[in-house]
Formats: structure tokens, C-alpha cells, sequence
């Protein structure tokens, strides 16, 4: 998947090359698209609560969530073809020579290098996804009420974005021959997935409370 391709892609043609052979665009960037969807309806909900009687006085505050949701979906975008580009990282360092012990060396640093840098991406989509799980609860609790169950679906796909992107931080940290950089990522991650099931909670009552409000 070339540069800047991901976002371009229609989602057919995005479907069709996920069920390939190919390996991208993979588990990263579905996650990758988890995260941007679960954006782009914390924008729908802000849009549609904005301008609406009896919420003038979230106007600002609406304005401020949409703001940050549709630069949030343009990340994640970002993200999707860094993930690419860090998997053909990995690749393209299995591909070294290794006739010599200079090359095995080399080669063992730059598969190392590009383990991580495939941690990396998918650690920052986790990231931005908990992150932004909290503007799913408010769009959820403060919202237009009619759009409650797009909050509360919102909140869902960043919390898939976050399971799918520790998926993938796991797989390649613990390939990491370095313990402490190992560590540091795995337990990060781990972080995140249990901060990102008590918000997904928190939504989940937010959204009850609209349904019997």
C-alpha cells in the first residue's frame, strides 16, 4: 500500500485488498480504521447537536469536539499507511543478506529497528484511540440525545481500534531482543486496554441514561 494510499482507498477496494494475500493493508490498519470511524461519528454527533434548540449552550463545546474528531480521523488515516510502511520495514530487513557475520549482524540490528518501529505504529493508534474514547462519552452523555446510539457505536469502534492495535504491538515487541524496551511496550498497552474497558463502561451508562431519560 503506497504513501497516502489508505485514506484514498473506497472501502471496496480497501476490503478486497485486506482479504488478499497481501499482507497490508493488515491488523494495523484495520484498527487504523476502527479509530477513524469511531471519529468520524463523534463528528456526526457534534454536527447534529450544533444548532439544535435547547442545546445552545453546548455550541462551543460541540464546535471544540468536532474540531477534534475530524483531526483525530485524519490521524488515524496517517497511521493506516504508517503502519504499512513499518510492516515493509520489517520485510525489507528479512531480505538483508546474511552470507557474512557483518551481514548477519547487520541484518539482526535492522530486523531489530524494524520490529520496533512495527510496535510503535500500532502503541500511538492505541493511544489516540483511548484518548479520544473519552470525547465518545461526552458526544454520548451530552449529545443530541437522537444520536446517542452513534456515541455509543463510536465508543465501540475505538475500543475495537484499541484491541486490534495491542494485537499488533504484541506480536512484534515480543520479538524485541531488548527486555526493557519489550516491557515498557507490553505493559504500556496492557494500560491501555484496561483504561479503554472503563471508558467503554462509562459509555455504556452514559448511553443507558439516554435511553431512560
Amino acid at each position: 500500500m503506497s504513501e497516502g494510499r489508505f485514506g484514498a482507498m473506497t472501502v471496496d477496494a480497501f476490503l478486497d485488498g485486506m482479504g488478499s494475500r497481501d499482507p497490508t493493508p493488515g491488523g494495523g490498519a484495520a484498527a487504523a480504521a476502527a479509530g477513524a470511524i469511531g471519529a468520524a461519528l463523534i463528528s456526526m454527533v457534534g454536527r447534529l447537536t450544533q444548532g439544535r434548540r435547547g442545546f445552545e449552550d453546548l455550541e462551543e463545546r460541540t464546535g471544540a469536539m468536532v474540531q477534534r474528531a475530524d483531526e483525530a480521523r485524519a490521524e488515524f488515516l496517517a497511521l493506516g499507511d504508517r503502519d504499512a510502511e513499518a510492516f515493509e520495514a520489517v520485510m525489507t530487513a528479512f531480505r538483508l543478506p546474511k552470507e557474512t557475520d557483518v551481514e548477519r549482524s547487520e541484518r539482526a540490528a535492522a530486523i531489530q529497528r524494524g520490529l520496533e518501529g512495527a510496535a510503535a505504529v500500532p502503541l500511538e493508534i492505541a493511544r489516540r484511540a483511548v484518548d479520544l474514547m473519552e470525547l465518545a462519552e461526552d458526544a454520548t452523555a451530552m449529545g443530541n440525545p437522537n444520536a446517542a446510539s452513534d456515541g455509543m457505536t463510536a465508543a465501540g469502534m475505538l475500543f475495537a481500534s484499541v484491541l486490534g492495535a495491542k494485537a499488533n504491538v504484541e506480536i512484534n515487541a515480543t520479538s524485541l531482543e531488548d527486555e526493557a524496551r519489550r516491557r515498557a511496550l507490553l505493559d504500556e498497552v496492557a494500560g491501555i486496554r484496561s483504561r479503554a474497558g472503563l471508558l467503554l463502561e462509562q459509555c455504556r451508562e452514559a448511553f443507558g441514561l439516554r435511553l431512560t431519560g
